[in-house]
């Protein structure tokens, strides 16, 4: 069926919307435009017998290049989706994410990735007047400048701002301010306790 591998793409695409980011389709979108190239030529073979005046093949032409804008249109929806995922995961996780994400990027995102790091720290270096200002660390207002938090696993020892060590050892509880443990709640490291 016409244009039917693109819109597998946008299925596959919106069953792993739930947070994770689905395997790089490279094989599909390499039959997408594999179609796409095989519908234009067909046109463009179609069109030339039209100008010697065989008008019967313009609904065909037309239907063809419906097809063709339909498979561009869905492989657009598919990439720029992944990459608002990947843009997502880079304020969710941080500068580095997790293995089982980077595995199911292509080398293209992978280098998008990268180019995103770059750009996001050059800003954050040019804000404020004392080394920048870091735009990750608080992604909800506070309520409180300090928060109970869990140790979820051992981690070993964090400095805080104040010179003192803090050992985190799994379920430890402690007492800490909100942006020197916001980057470790979001890599699942400790638990925000809610009190």
């Amino acid at each position: 069926m016409l244009a039917e591998k693109a819109l597998d793409l946008v299925r596959e695409l919106h069953r792993s919307l739930g947070g994770t980011l689905s395997p790089y389709n490279e094989d599909k979108i390499r039959q997408v435009l594999e179609e796409m190239q095989t519908l234009y030529d067909q046109n463009k073979d179609g069109a030339q017998f039209a100008a010697e005046g065989q008008t019967d093949l313009i609904s065909a032409i037309q239907v063809r290049h419906a097809g063709i804008q339909r498979n561009k249109r869905c492989l657009l929806a598919y990439l720029y989706t992944r990459l608002e995922q990947i843009r997502k995961m880079r304020w969710e996780f941080g500068s580095v994410l997790p293995p089982d994400v980077k595995y199911n990027m292509c080398e293209q995102e992978v280098q998008w990735f990268n180019q995103y790091n770059r750009l996001l720290a050059n800003y954050m270096r040019s804000v404020g007047e004392s080394g920048g200002l870091d735009l990750t660390q608080d992604m909800k207002p506070p309520k409180t400048l300090y928060v109970l938090v869990r140790c979820i696993a051992d981690h070993g020892e964090f400095e805080t701002q104040d010179g003192n060590t803090v050992l985190f050892k799994k379920n430890s509880q402690h007492y800490l301010l909100r942006s020197e443990c916001e980057h470790l709640i979001r890599q699942g490291v400790l638990e925000h306790i809610i009190q």
